[in-house]
């Protein structure tokens, strides 16, 4: 089946050479009646021409598709064609004369016919024709735009009428392959189920052999970011996979590829053409063209919207069944999910600030695992360590892990802790992409988490200034859990749900006081520290449905009633902790304000000092000093948690 909306987008997207009366083209058109004898339409007048068809105006009334035959003479050089009719409209509707667009399928001829006729033209009209060839704007003015609206309406019709019939899209799909002048294409589906793209359609290669993880080739670049290609594969290398020529035993030189959204807006699939015949690359037309086509085949799937358990995409499962999943319906929570989907597919190295336990790892793995390097392996290295012998073998020695995580990510949990000496040493492997002694070239995407401000640090002399700079081009931020209490009933519905799968339980819930305390406590070691608590809860209540209040005692959740006050501290850590001394606290209130003084200096210490009416030796002994105090509390609030 030939879809006439498609052949008349051909005609149209086709480049049309306005016919002037002085040309003196000798033009005539003939349409079978009713009888099927042939009669000249006597007021037939052309308007334009082109290498695929020509149009022309007259009043008398025909239907698309309706078969003509035409004879051209230009001077010395007669033609005479066949065509058919692939569009008809008129700018109003007490216009009695309308527009007919005519397919014509002998390029060869016409070709040597406008060959003939364009060299006829002036030099200033040959200038414009050539100008407007190749810059104009197509649907710029009101009649270009009634055109499309009308040849969408059309491939509506075709839609509406034809979408579900056996073979419609293979037939949408050869049409767009002969229209952008393609050799091979193919239109893939999601399947959530094996979290692979399928071809439902392909021409030139066995749709059957077409599934691969949707973060591969182009096609899953396109699926992944949303984002459309154009590319060809000498100019593109680094983002052309070669496994699929290796495969088909073909050679890809052009790609162009849309993706395919549903009703939803959820990105569900891509349109991919290959190798654009007798050109490089496809062209910024063909680029116009995909365009529609893309919300075409849109319309074709606009109900697949496929949910499935064990998806690992976001869009087509549901958290719970997630092994990674960031939980929560805050807009904080929202941004973060934002940040993902921005970041994931980048190289550049991104820095995850915030307080210890809100989630700063699992965010760094869901980026990896759902980004373009989701395939290739995911290290971690803590540097929170002072085995120094042992992280400098894990950095750069013979068990280096940026060795083994090869087009992967690496992450460096609280890189804060990190020596100096090792920093700068680790900084210049990362910018060389070289280690020592190593003959090949680094490809590993470098993450860090901190619980601790590195640019406070580097302001301080304590972090490698050119480690920083690296490090320093994307920034996310993790709220504590304070910040945002909204999403602890979804959080507490998460692991009570997780847990009691673990154990073999039926679903349990929390009462209403018990979620009430749950709710209003400060949780100074987040979601961590949240997550131990439900698990404690229905380990020690297996029989209780429903876990009171009463059940929330020290041996499976943490005092809710000493911390009630600690907002009135801000976000300073430990500041509201009653379990600690008050000297303590006092010192960790006292750190805060002398580095936002030192930052109201713009980093000079001893202008801070000097304003704050201490030496500059006591304000280095105070900083050094409530450093290990906070190291020594958070190192004891890990024996706690564990």
């Amino acid at each position: 089946m030939l879809l006439s909306s498609f052949s008349e987008f051909k005609f149209y997207q086709s480049f049309r050479i306005s016919v002037e009366e002085v040309d003196d083209l000798r033009f005539l058109v003939k349409v079978e009646n009713q009888k099927g004898k042939g009669r000249y339409i006597e007021d037939a007048e052309l308007k334009d021409i082109s290498v695929s068809g020509l149009g022309f105006s007259t009043s008398k009334r025909m239907s698309v598709g309706a078969t003509l035959d035409i004879s051209l003479q230009f001077k010395k050089i007669h033609l005479d064609l066949t065509g058919s009719i692939v569009r008809a409209f008129s700018y109003g509707t007490s216009d009695k004369e309308i527009i007919y667009g005519v397919e014509l399928d002998e390029e060869k001829k016409i070709y040597r016919f406008l060959e003939n006729f364009i060299m006829s033209f002036s030099q200033d009209r040959l200038k414009e024709c050539l100008i407007e060839s190749a810059l104009k704007e197509k649907y710029t003015n009101p009649s270009d735009g009634f055109e499309m609206f009308s040849l969408l309406l059309s491939l509506f019709k075709d839609i509406t009428n034809f979408g579900d019939r056996e073979g419609f899209i293979d037939s949408m799909l050869s049409e767009v392959v002969r229209i952008l002048n393609a050799q091979r294409g193919s239109i893939f589906l999601i399947n959530p189920e094996s979290n692979e793209l399928e071809a439902v359609a392909a021409i030139g290669v066995d749709k059957d052999e077409l599934k691969f993880d949707y973060r591969l080739g182009i096609a899953g670049s396109v699926f992944t970011t949303g984002v459309a290609l154009n590319i060809d594969t000498i100019r593109d290398k680094t983002r052309f996979n070669e496994y699929f020529d290796k495969k088909f035993k073909y050679q890809t030189r052009s790609i162009i590829c849309y993706p395919i959204h549903n009703r939803e807006d959820k990105i569900i699939g891509a349109i991919e053409l290959l190798n654009k015949k007798n050109q490089d690359i496809f062209t910024i037309e063909d680029e116009k063209t995909m365009k529609v086509l893309a919300l075409i085949f849109s319309a074709v799937f606009h109900q697949y919207n496929p949910m499935t358990e064990v998806s690992q995409i976001r869009r087509f499962s549901n958290p719970r069944a997630r092994e990674y999943a960031m939980i929560g319906d805050t807009p904080h929570l929202k941004s973060l999910r934002s940040n993902i989907i921005k970041l994931k597919d980048l190289d550049s190295p991104v820095v995850i600030f915030g307080e210890s336990g809100v989630g700063k790892y699992l965010f760094a793995k869901i980026m990896h695992y759902e980004g373009q390097r989701g395939l290739k392996p995911f290290e971690e290295i803590d540097c929170n360590t002072k085995n120094y012998e042992k992280l400098k073998n894990e950095l750069w020695g013979e068990q280096s892990k940026l060795f083994k995580c090869q087009g992967g990510t690496i992450v460096l949990r609280e890189v804060s802790k990190l020596p100096i000496d090792i920093q700068e040493k680790l900084v210049e492997i990362l910018k060389n992409r070289q280690i020592p002694d190593v003959k090949f070239t680094l490809d590993v995407r470098v993450i860090v988490t901190t619980s601790v401000d590195i640019e406070k640090l580097q302001e301080e002399g304590d972090f490698d200034r050119d480690f920083f700079e690296y490090l320093n081009r994307s920034l996310v931020h993790i709220d504590s859990l304070r910040r945002r209490e909204d999403d602890i009933p979804m959080l507490v519905d998460y692991f009570l749900r997780f847990e009691c799968k673990k154990q073999g339980l039926l679903l349990k819930s929390f009462s209403s006081r018990a979620m009430a305390k749950l709710h209003n406590y400060n949780w100074p070691r987040n979601i961590e520290e949240l997550r131990h608590c439900v698990e404690r809860a229905v380990l020690y209540n297996p029989k209780a449905h429903i876990i009171t209040e009463l059940e929330l005692g020290n041996n499976s959740a943490p005092l809710f009633d000493i911390s009630d006050n600690l907002s009135m501290f801000g976000d300073i850590p430990h500041a509201g902790d009653y379990n600690i001394s008050l000297k303590d606290r006092v010192a960790i209130v006292e750190r805060e304000m002398i580095l936002a003084e030192i930052k109201r200096m713009g980093g000079n210490k001893s202008h801070a000092a000097r304003v704050m009416g201490i030496s500059r030796e006591a304000l280095r002994k105070k900083l050094m000093l409530s450093r290990d105090l906070l190291d020594s509390i958070a190192d004891e609030l890990d024996k706690k948690v564990a």
